[in-house]
């Protein structure tokens, strides 16, 4: 069993002259889940090397159980600092692929030609692909063959307008990810805000928020069977 975890390279929040990039417990969670079950996982991220964090979820109220075992294993650390270059990967070289957040991904891997074709791939080839809290958003421009939206009639979640203007940033963001997928006819899902909560469409699987990593790592381990 071997997975593909992506994450982002963007490090700049917007105009705000703050740092961005990927969510620790949206990485770190799934990544545990992942290799506890014996997978080969890969880690890539658009330019290779060390991903940005956000820096937001390094402080110590948004530590978790995932993160502390993160911060004592060098091992991960050293992988996590060698990503490899999305372009050097394909899908056919793996079982299914999960994208963690951070608001990074808003601005790269949404736009990023090779993303958008890595994951149709995946979807054609049938294999499940994850998304959680703002990795949806990568969603944004990947299409079916006929050229409408992936998402169109298909049932997902991500970070929810309440959840972005709860912590500020929502005129900051390029796009709401709620507001995209409704105006691309999906069936929309959401909790209450932070809560966990995981949506599973077929070999789609979406998370709303950062409370949301392990289950969707869950459910992509049970979509592999």
């Amino acid at each position: 069993m071997k997975i593909l975890m992506v994450l982002t390279s963007h490090d700049t929040l917007g105009d705000t002259g703050r740092q961005t990039g990927f969510w620790l417990e949206e990485f770190a969670a799934p990544y545990y889940v992942f290799r506890d079950a014996g997978a080969d996982v890969v880690l890539a991220s658009r330019a290779g090397g060390q991903p940005p964090l956000d820096p937001k979820s390094d402080e110590p109220d948004a530590q978790t159980d995932a993160t502390r075992r993160f911060a004592a294993d060098p091992a991960a650390q050293a992988a996590l600092a060698h990503t490899v270059r999305l372009d050097s990967v394909a899908a056919d070289g793996f079982d299914a692929v999960f994208y963690p957040g951070g608001h990074g991904p808003l601005w790269d891997l949404a736009e990023l030609r090779t993303s958008i074709d890595l994951i149709a791939a995946f979807v054609a080839a049938g294999k499940p692909t994850a998304f959680v809290c703002h990795g949806p958003g990568v969603l944004r421009h990947v299409t079916r063959t006929d050229g409408t939206p992936l998402v169109h009639g298909r049932r997902v979640t991500g970070f929810t307008n309440s959840e972005e203007a709860a912590v500020g940033l929502t005129e900051v963001v390029p796009f709401l990810i709620e507001d995209t997928f409704i105006a691309q006819g999906a069936h929309y899902e959401k909790a209450a805000d932070w809560a966990p909560h995981v949506v599973i469409d077929g070999q789609l699987i979406t998370g709303q928020n950062p409370a949301s990593s392990e289950p969707a790592a869950q459910a992509l381990l049970a979509s592999l069977g």
